[in-house]
């Protein structure tokens, strides 16, 4: 098989609610896949059948050929987590978290391991200090290399820049990237449209548990194409999609309030199939 991962028809179902129906994906080994939606599309359900934390209720799911129902305990040695959450023990240096880790993992050469993690993540000048006195995105980068010490095949970001200002942002963007030049293949969801766009080679939007649009972002922008024009009215600002820059312009000479015109981009794709924005 040269997929990576696999889904077929892949469904969960919780009493009466169906949070994720019909789910086939192909995605191959060293891709980048992005995972949007808004709040209850079933992102996270989607990660907790691949991550094996959740049964699926219909259609099955293989990584690397392992099926995540029938042989977690072969996909867990494949996959890395890195949740939205910071759950760091914050009384423990950056080193100690790190080798815990390992330890459960079972690995050999932890101490070598752990310093080229240090090293890649740019912390080995911080390895004996406590994760307390770390900063928002000093905590981000051990939480992306503590996923990475059992030198995963697969690797989760569950919104791995949630919370951080741009500049931080960006230098976590150049971390992903280099692991994805190291042939790992990375599931990431994300709220910020700009760092789909930056990362992912290809994106899936669900929305109520169906997958409504697959395609890389360049591809999805061009099939909606056109402008935007975007209006202040009454303290909230109003989006148009037009189809050239010359009706852009008719319509902007129209309003009154300030116009801004735009190309259209991967958000303005996700709010025309949703009908919601992406929020932070």
């Amino acid at each position: 098989m040269n997929e990576m991962i696999v889904t077929d028809n892949l469904g969960k179902q919780y009493r009466d609610l169906v949070a994720l129906e019909g789910l086939s994906l192909q995605i191959p080994p060293g891709e980048i896949f992005g995972l949007l939606g808004p709040n209850g599309a079933g992102k996270t359900t989607t990660i907790k059948i691949l991550t094996t934390l959740a049964r699926p209720s219909w259609g099955t799911a293989r990584i690397h050929d392992f099926d995540v129902l029938r042989q977690p305990l072969q996909v867990k040695k494949l996959i890395g987590v890195c949740p939205q959450e910071i759950n760091l023990d914050r009384e423990l240096t950056a080193y100690e978290n790190l080798w815990i880790y390992g330890r459960l993992h079972r690995m050999t050469e932890l101490k070598a391991r752990i310093q080229e993690l240090l090293d890649f993540g740019d912390l080995s000048g911080r390895a004996d200090s406590l994760v307390r006195d770390f900063s928002g995105g000093m905590q981000r980068r051990l939480l992306i290399l503590r996923a990475l010490v059992s030198r995963p095949q697969v690797l989760f970001l569950d919104e791995p820049t949630v919370g951080l200002d741009p500049q931080v942002r960006r230098q976590l963007w150049n971390l992903i990237q280099e692991l994805k030049l190291g042939g790992i293949t990375i599931i990431l969801t994300t709220h910020y449209i700009e760092e789909a766009e930056m990362l992912c080679d290809r994106v899936g939007i669900l929305n109520r548990g169906r997958l409504i649009a697959l395609d890389t972002p360049q591809a999805l922008v061009a099939k909606l194409g056109g402008y935007v024009v975007e209006t202040l009215n009454g303290g909230r600002r109003q989006y148009l999609l037009v189809r050239d820059k010359e009706e852009a312009y008719s319509r902007a000479q129209m309003e009154p309030t300030e116009v801004i015109i735009r190309q259209v981009n991967l958000e303005d794709v996700f709010i025309q199939l949703t009908g919601e924005r992406l929020t932070n």
